[in-house]
């Protein structure tokens, strides 16, 4: 189905892997063209509830960009080649269902810009993450100067991404780049499906309207709170809201139904 990730539902989950372990996982355009057309269909099924984004193997969740692809950018093509990364994060984290990053090994340059646009980051102890592209006279294209700057504060992303510093999973979790540390790769997924279950048994308007008003926070001072507001709303109309209520007083479990 396609050529540099696999695609499989289970359980009401899309779990989307990159698979070019050979080559660290690579972002070449091909692999961002793939994970736009998984994501999407991930959008349009109404049997996905969630996405699990994750590298092939122990190495690596992905090491970036392609260096034989972008050493040929120029001025003109360098614009539309940073466009596409943004475009195709932007899909993640615009997402309605809740993606999560399942990181194992290196998450750097693109790698770690794809995992931040993910909802919620889940790491291998031998993890490692980082925005190195001073390195190479550039700097993060796909959206980490803004993202990295968002979550773990204007100060320290400044350090990460002037430096050019990789950040064991133990310290990412320190400063809020990482929201759990397990041991193994069988623990990783173990423990991105048991946050995702956790998810998406939850309303479905009510978890896609919480992503929207925090997306909506980094727009500006007002946007957020108006965002909020126009949520919570429209979500008193839903057939969810009235689900829920009805079940607490009721005393037994909500059959969310996303209406």
């Amino acid at each position: 189905m396609f050529k540099s990730i696999e695609f499989e539902v289970e359980d009401n989950v899309l779990l989307l892997t990159i698979n070019k372990p050979e080559k660290y996982n690579v972002l070449d355009l091909q692999t961002l063209e793939d994970l736009r057309e998984a994501i999407q269909r991930g959008y349009d099924d109404d049997d996905v509830r969630g996405m699990i984004i994750t590298g092939k193997g122990e190495k690596s969740f992905s090491a970036g960009v392609d260096i034989n692809e972008i050493k040929t950018l120029n001025e003109l093509n360098g614009r539309k080649y940073s466009e596409t990364g943004q475009e195709v994060f932007a899909m993640i984290e615009d997402c309605h269902k809740p993606v999560i990053a399942a990181v194992n090994g290196f998450a750097l340059g693109g790698g770690c810009e794809l995992a931040m646009a993910c909802h919620i980051r889940v790491a291998t102890e031998n993890a490692r993450f980082g925005l190195p592209e001073v390195n190479l006279g550039l700097i993060p294209g796909f959206g980490g100067t803004q993202r990295m700057a968002n979550i773990v504060g204007r100060g320290k992303a400044l350090e990460l991404m002037l430096t050019g510093d990789q950040v064991p999973a133990a310290e990412g979790k320190n400063i809020g780049l990482v929201n759990h540390v397990v041991y193994s790769q069988d623990e990783l997924m173990v423990k991105a499906k048991e946050i995702m279950r956790k998810i998406i048994n939850k309303a479905p308007l009510a978890i896609g309207s919480v992503i929207s008003c925090v997306n909506a926070a980094s727009k500006g001072t007002d946007a957020g709170y108006q965002s909020e507001a126009n949520n919570f709303s429209n979500l008193c109309k839903s057939q969810d809201f009235k689900e829920g209520v009805s079940a607490f007083l009721e005393k037994r479990d909500p059959d969310f139904q996303g209406e």
